[in-house]
């Protein structure tokens, strides 16, 4: 990286970043330079205040001081004016369902004005030059205390970027500085990435809890949904041990998802289904060699709740009118199996509240036997700052608020596994040893929740997959009815997620598949121990765009890009490949062997030839 004190600019990869200013709140304030060396830049606001921008080798950092009393500031970061010779970019979502893609620039000018959300990313970004094929990576290290976001606007060329910490006005007395961020080159695209994800590693407060197997095992949701009691349980649990038996084969979890609770929030109730509660179930099957998980969505409460009837000043409330946040509401036929028109934010920050959340996870984990948890829909009690919130504890940042319930989730469950899904991803290294790193697993190969989302949020978080967490592409499909699917889309899509080296679970009853469904699945299961795959032509393929929808009928942006994906794995016996055609029509690839795929058709290649 060199970065020129007399112009402002840096240039590394390629790529030249210039027109540095100051950003706070959201904006360039009226300022002066008034020093810049090979340290870094210092601004004087024309209130009287400094921002220093420091650079130390490839970090960077801003510090705002020069203020009296307290400093609330929203967001504190840098503005970068001009960002040259840029043809694509990463835009990372912040949580597991919002996505992470590379943008072209140039092809989305049109559609980013309907579906800004292409233009918005969080915590990393991979920019990648127009004449190389390596990347420059730029992206914050430390992420359990703030979140942090990045901006890109390429209305006009060259494109600009505005990087910021989310203060959310925590008080500061003297001085408030960013998270530091850092700044380089790399020759290929998913090594940068890689690099960036083993720094927050090593920033992390907590080392990443990385398992020395694969997460594996069953889970309830996508065959039974809510439709549960204990007979159906039984039926399955005995499904799945018989498979195991049969196939000699690791499946290490029997996780009953949502549907034994009577109302988000009511985690200690349960349905007239379950007359005896959850723990004899459980027992089960542990005795049937299972480690037994439950599914909980800590943060939700519905307003039907008996939790809510007793204390409705556990949850968050709205700055606008004190009432209830309710950022999910169903008033019409679709109620999602309980009777609530709305779901609340449990505010953690409630002393009430922390010490039942507690009381939860010490039910759940030492009497009722749990030892994998699946925590779910945590992004809502990340998604508001205090512009929108009223929490009752007063002066902490989103993530800090976050953070109290993901601690106490740790410290009371001990070493059980812990799994997140619809969570904020980077903050939670060192606490989980999971991450869901898409949307739902969908019945069909297009749509809102469908095959192409896991396809492409695998491979663009896929670096992060053994480093910081285990990547859960979610619970795969194998039964023969009951969804949109080919024979070839589903096996392909199986041979996908299997190969990940991530979390491998299906939701079918075993008893009910196919003597080559289930010997598909005990192939995968296997692999025991994690290898994840990597991604060697990640941001290389053009991209352009139409206009659609998404699952909320708003405008989006939908990319369509080289239909082949490639993911591949090293070992001892050499370069092993999966080519996926993910496309509706035949390919033909050269390859080092001349390779033809059939439309939705994935291969197992290694050098010598075919392997499946």
């Amino acid at each position: 990286m060199t970065f020129n004190p007399a112009d402002r600019s840096i240039s590394l990869g390629g790529i030249r970043l210039s027109d540095l200013a100051p950003l706070v709140d959201g904006q360039v304030p009226p300022h002066q330079l008034e020093q810049a060396d090979q340290y870094g830049i210092r601004w004087r606001l024309d209130d009287g205040c400094e921002v220093e921008l420091s650079v130390a080798g490839e970090t960077l950092s801003l510090t705002l001081s020069g203020f009296s009393g307290e400093k609330r500031l929203a967001a504190l970061g840098l503005r970068i004016g001009s960002v040259s010779n840029v043809r694509q970019y990463l835009r990372n979502g912040y949580m597991s369902w919002d996505g992470s893609y590379f943008v072209e620039p140039a092809a989305a000018r049109e559609v980013v004005k309907a579906d800004p959300t292409i233009a918005q990313g969080y915590a990393s970004t991979a920019l990648l030059p127009h004449d190389g094929s390596g990347a420059v990576v730029l992206g914050f290290v430390r992420h359990d205390r703030f979140q942090s976001r990045i901006n890109f606007d390429f209305a006009e060329e060259p494109m600009s970027l505005s990087i910021e910490t989310l203060i959310d006005k925590k008080p500061f007395a003297g001085s408030v500085s960013t998270e530091k961020l850092v700044l380089f080159a790399a020759d290929a695209v998913e090594d940068g990435l890689r690099r960036w994800a083993q720094m927050v590693a090593e920033a992390a407060p907590e080392k990443p809890r990385l398992l020395d197997r694969r997460i594996t095992g069953w889970c309830s949701w996508y065959n039974l949904y809510a439709s549960l009691d204990e007979p159906v349980l039984r039926e399955h649990l005995d499904a799945a041990a018989r498979f195991r038996d049969e196939y000699e084969v690791p499946l290490e979890i029997f996780q009953i998802d949502d549907g034994f609770t009577p109302e988000m929030g009511d985690w200690l109730d349960f349905k007239p289904q379950f007359p005896n509660g959850i723990a004899p179930i459980m027992a089960e099957a542990k005795e049937k060699g299972f480690t037994p998980g439950l599914w909980i969505a800590p943060f939700m409460v519905e307003n039907r709740s008996r939790l809510f009837a007793e204390h409705p000043d556990w949850v968050v409330r709205s700055r606008v009118d004190g009432t209830p946040l309710a950022p999910m509401k169903f008033f019409g036929e679709f109620r999602w199996h309980k009777r609530s028109e709305e779901y609340y934010v449990l505010d953690i920050t409630h002393p009430g509240a922390e010490a039942y959340m507690r009381e939860v996870f010490r039910t759940w984990a030492r009497e009722w036997g749990c030892g994998y948890f699946k925590a779910d829909f945590l992004h809502l009690g990340s998604t508001y700052g205090p512009d929108e919130a009223i929490w009752h504890e007063d002066g902490l940042s989103r993530i800090e608020i976050w953070m109290r319930m993901l601690r106490l989730m740790r410290e009371e469950i001990g070493d059980a596994i812990l799994l997140l899904c619809g969570s904020p991803i980077w903050a939670p290294v060192g606490y989980a040893e999971a991450m869901r790193i898409g949307r739902d697993v969908g019945v069909s190969w297009s749509g809102h929740y469908s095959a192409q989302s896991l396809l492409r949020d695998q491979t663009a978080r896929g670096f992060a997959n053994g480093i910081l967490w285990q990547s859960d592409p979610d619970c795969i499909l194998l039964r023969d009815k009951f969804h949109e699917l080919t024979d070839t889309q589903l096996h392909s899509l199986a041979t996908f997620a299997g190969f990940a080296g991530g979390v491998l679970m299906t939701s079918d009853n075993f008893d009910e598949l196919s003597d080559e469904r289930k010997s598909l699945f005990a192939a995968l299961l296997r692999e025991t121990r994690p290898n994840p795959s990597r991604s060697p032509e990640l941001g290389k393929s053009p991209i352009s765009y139409t206009l659609g929808t998404n699952h909320l009928n708003r405008p989006a942006a939908i990319s369509q890009a080289d239909p082949v994906l490639i993911q591949q794995k090293d070992g001892p016996e050499g370069v092993t490949q999966l080519i996926f055609n993910t496309g509706d029509v035949p390919v033909e690839l050269a390859l080092p062997n001349p390779l033809t795929l059939a439309a939705y058709e994935c291969r197992v290649v290694k050098r010598d030839g075919v392997e499946g």
